[in-house]
Formats: structure tokens, sequence, C-alpha cells
């Protein structure tokens, strides 16, 4: 898997809902009506990541998550970045 250019990356910010780009990384922050809401979120993030072996460092606060993908290997955005991204949308 290799890096994916800027381009790519501004293309996806436009059509995504709420991703930034910000030091490297696709950043969301994900608001929840409780904090064991947040967590079971988590929860089933991480199976998702675990399946697709690309995995976000996460932050954890009171009722939100602020999810961060970038590849550690490459030290950027690759195509299992956004690949991530879209997945993770989906599990809300």
């Amino acid at each position: 898997m290799a890096l994916i250019h800027k381009s790519e990356i501004d293309d996806f910010i436009k059509t995504s809902n709420g991703w930034n780009y910000i030091d490297k990384k696709l950043k969301k922050t994900y608001h929840f009506k409780t904090y064991m809401k947040s967590i079971e979120f988590i929860n089933e993030l991480a199976k998702v990541a675990e399946r697709l072996n690309h995995h976000p460092d996460m932050v954890v606060g009171w009722c939100k998550i602020d999810i961060y993908f970038t590849s550690h290997d490459l030290g950027g955005v690759s195509e299992g970045c956004l690949n991530m991204a879209r997945e993770a949308d989906k599990v809300l």
C-alpha cells in the first residue's frame, strides 16, 4: 500500500461528513448521547479495524471520540485510511 496524493484526500474531505486532514492524518470527532454509547462505538470500530488490519488512534472524551487514521508505516494517509474512515461512518 502506498500514500495517496493530497488531491485524493481533498476529494474525500469534500464528500465526507466531518472528516478533516490534519498533520498527515484523517481526523473526525464523533459525538454521542451517553458515554457508554461512545464505548460501544469504539468496540464495534475495533472489530472492523481488526478485520481490515488498519487500526485508528482513538481518544476517548466525555460523550465524544476523536478518531485518527494514518499509515504509521508510511507516515501519511493511504487508501486503507480512506476505506477505514468510510467504515467508521457505517458503524454509527
